[in-house]
């Protein structure tokens, strides 16, 4: 198949499951054309069956914001027309699914048809999409998708209450390539972030608000003053100020590691013995999926799409969102029991399994097949 991809071409969720998709339907013989403003950061490896089109967005002084729906639009037309895209895959509502719209109906003039499937990741539903000012435009767009897929149970059940949704929507999850998450690969030293043997907690995230990272640093003091423990924080964003500010008032911050962002987390999961993951909402929780890959079990709030991924007193811990204490105490019974806690981490690795590119990606080439049938 000849396949168009559009996404977002950040570290978001949305943008990684995006890119590892193309990579996995090249490695199977498919022609995969990304396309987006630019090159999407996983996409840093040379497949024939590749090819990215950037959408360069012209910047002219009659404009106060450059319009690049218009231009993608545009560009999802040239390369359909001249790449001959069988099928469309667009990640993320918006603007995406209504730019898909677009461009169908413009090759349909052409006597083209190209069908497309739109995925929901999360907060293009959750978040954005529940700004009243795009709710005509999605409910339009998802309506006029040939067809809907969402990354959990949960993310299904909130569009269908937010929105008046007539389309059938198939919930296809998130994934991983359980064959790069191995721990004999990894390049990391433990000693160098736990000299003295001390646990280590590790968060990744965007840090932004609906994340809660101030609620990871408050269970992670309540931590250490029962077990030496090490914070390792990867990411950034918007909080990072108020988080580094928190860590100075509960002089915590000689015992947290603050590493930005990280292309690839793999090499400081597979040091970890925790991972905490306190948001707000979480549509599906890719994050702590890649961190049970790595045999690291989760502490988790029990929001969205979690409960699917993170299985309470199996894999890691559920706690309700806010509570602090209870996820400090969750984490203790596993940090101060060994035992317990190898055998959490065979479990997180054994149910990662289950969500397997292998697993997942036939049932993306599917729905492929039946929209061009």
């Amino acid at each position: 198949m000849n396949i168009g991809i559009v996404c977002f071409p950040t570290y978001g969720g949305s943008g990684v499951v995006a890119t590892e998709l193309g990579k996995a339907l090249a490695d199977k013989g498919h022609k995969v054309h990304f396309m987006s403003y630019n090159q999407p950061f996983r996409l840093n490896i040379f497949n024939e069956n590749i090819f990215y089109h950037e959408v360069a967005v012209n910047d002219y002084p009659l404009f106060d914001y450059p319009p690049y729906e218009s231009v993608l639009a545009s560009k999802i037309v040239d390369v359909a027309m001249y790449e001959q895209l069988d099928v469309l895959h667009v990640h993320y509502a918006i603007p995406h699914a209504s730019v898909a719209y677009t461009a169908q109906q413009i090759l349909k003039s052409k006597k083209i048809n190209l069908p497309y499937l739109t995925t929901l990741h999360g907060t293009d539903i959750t978040l954005v999409g529940r700004d009243p000012s795009f709710e005509p435009v999605i409910r339009f767009s998802l309506n006029h998708s040939n067809a809907i897929s969402a990354v959990s149970n949960s993310l299904k059940k909130d569009t269908l209450n937010t929105f008046k949704i007539d389309n059938k929507i198939t919930v296809i999850p998130n994934f991983i390539n359980i064959k790069e998450y191995s721990v004999p690969n990894c390049h990391c030293n433990k000693r160098k972030y736990a000299p003295n043997g001390e646990k280590i907690l590790v968060h990744v995230s965007n840090f932004r608000k609906v994340k809660r990272v101030e609620d990871v640093l408050k269970v992670f003091d309540k931590i250490r003053k029962k077990t030496p423990t090490k914070l390792i924080l990867v990411g950034d964003g918007p909080e990072r100020a108020a988080i580094e500010a928190l860590c100075r008032q509960l002089n915590t911050c000689n015992d947290i590691i603050n590493l930005g962002k990280l292309n690839d987390p793999k090499d400081i999961l597979c040091i970890s013995d925790l991972f905490i993951l306190p948001s707000e909402t979480e549509s599906f929780g890719l994050s702590a999926l890649e961190a049970m890959a790595m045999k690291v079990p989760v502490i988790s709030t029990n929001t969205g799409g979690l409960p699917e991924v993170n299985i309470n007193g199996k894999t890691g811990y559920l706690s309700k969102v806010g509570d602090v204490d209870d996820m400090a105490e969750k984490a203790l019974t596993l940090l101060t029991n060994e035992s317990k806690l190898a055998e959490f981490k065979m479990n997180a690795f054994n149910h990662a399994k289950k969500f397997d590119i292998d697993v997942i990606l036939p049932k993306y080439e599917k729905l492929y097949k039946q929209l061009i049938d």
